[in-house]
């Protein structure tokens, strides 16, 4: 999701690339808090060939998602040309058998055919927002919905065999959309233990590492998010916390200070959610070291694991 389009904020100014000395504390590890810059360092960092040979975190060895091993490197959904399941299934007996999780993948493949319908603007409680956005991209053109979709697959999948029933907000059957006020309503109609947006930034060259956006404290018109702030906290961290445990991705280094956390009542699907809510942004696609990242497939499947391990943590307690 770029910081330019309309649903957005500008990115904040970008901080000192100068790295202080990393202190890796040998301590437990509670589940749930962000493992930060001390796990990113004991973990060697993501480096910058993209993860594509390394086997991904909790995937058979024939490959991270594709029965024939494909790594998805060239910006491909690695698919073998089934269908692909329902949007809401549950698949498996396990510890997540009765809960509900949402998972909303940011835009829409063919947004950009549709911009009229994209800049009506619905209400989100605090104002008026565009219904959606197009997204960003790669340099080489590999798109934010793209991505977002294939993440989305991938972690339904891994929380399917958990037990768990997974709704999708969109699994590239709809022309446009939906809006960000439909996916909150998505999300609550499910009754949803946890709902997850994901999504990719499109900020500056240099900028780099993820961060999971919570829902700020709102009140106003039918936005009012009093109820889910603290869950949604819980759910951002825990989130957080095994991102960078899988995937070695560092917090941004451009908001957050550090935390990989944020907090923002500017975006609709926050605002009117009734349910524990967060965005994750998995990294910063106009960033050519991302990039690389965010086009792997390997690299991919371990963003589902991450998203998917701190899913299952705040759903476990």
């Amino acid at each position: 999701m770029s910081y330019q389009g309309p649903e957005f904020e500008p990115a904040q100014p970008r901080r000192s690339p100068l790295r202080r000395p990393l202190v890796v504390v040998l301590a437990a590890l509670v589940p749930g808090t962000l493992l930060g810059w001390g796990v990113y360092a004991a973990s060697g960092g993501p480096g910058d060939s993209g993860g594509a040979d390394t086997a991904a975190v909790g995937t058979p060895a024939g490959g991270p998602s594709s029965p024939d091993g494909s790594d998805g490197s060239d910006g491909s959904d690695g698919s073998d040309g089934k269908k692909p399941p329902p949007a809401s299934a549950t698949t498996a007996s396990g510890p997540l058998e009765g809960k509900v999780v949402v998972i909303d993948p940011g835009h829409n493949p063919t947004n950009h055919l549709h911009t009229a319908e994209i800049n009506r603007k619905v209400d989100i409680g605090t104002n008026s927002k565009e219904c959606d956005t197009t997204g960003t991209a790669t340099n080489s053109g590999y798109a934010e919905a793209k991505f977002t979709l294939d993440v989305a697959h991938r972690l339904r999948t891994l929380l399917q065999s958990q037990g768990a029933t997974v709704k999708l907000t969109q699994d590239g059957d709809r022309p446009y959309g939906p809006c960000v006020d439909e996916r909150a309503r998505i999300g609550n109609a499910a009754h949803a233990d946890a709902v997850v947006s994901l999504h990719a930034d499109g900020s500056a060259v240099g900028n780099r590492g993820f961060h999971v956006i919570l829902p700020a404290s709102v009140h106003a018109g039918a936005a009012d998010t009093r109820a889910i702030v603290g869950p949604s906290r819980d759910l951002g961290e825990r989130v957080a916390g095994a991102f960078v445990r899988v995937t070695g991705s560092a917090p941004s280094n451009y908001i957050g200070d550090g935390t990989g956390l944020v907090t923002r009542e500017d975006l609709g699907g926050l605002n009117l959610s009734t349910v524990p809510k967060v965005f994750i942004e998995c990294g910063n696609m106009r960033d050519t070291k991302d990039a690389a990242l965010l086009t792997s497939g390997a690299w991919r499947q371990k963003a589902a694991q991450g998203v998917s391990e701190g899913i299952v943590s705040f759903l476990r307690g």
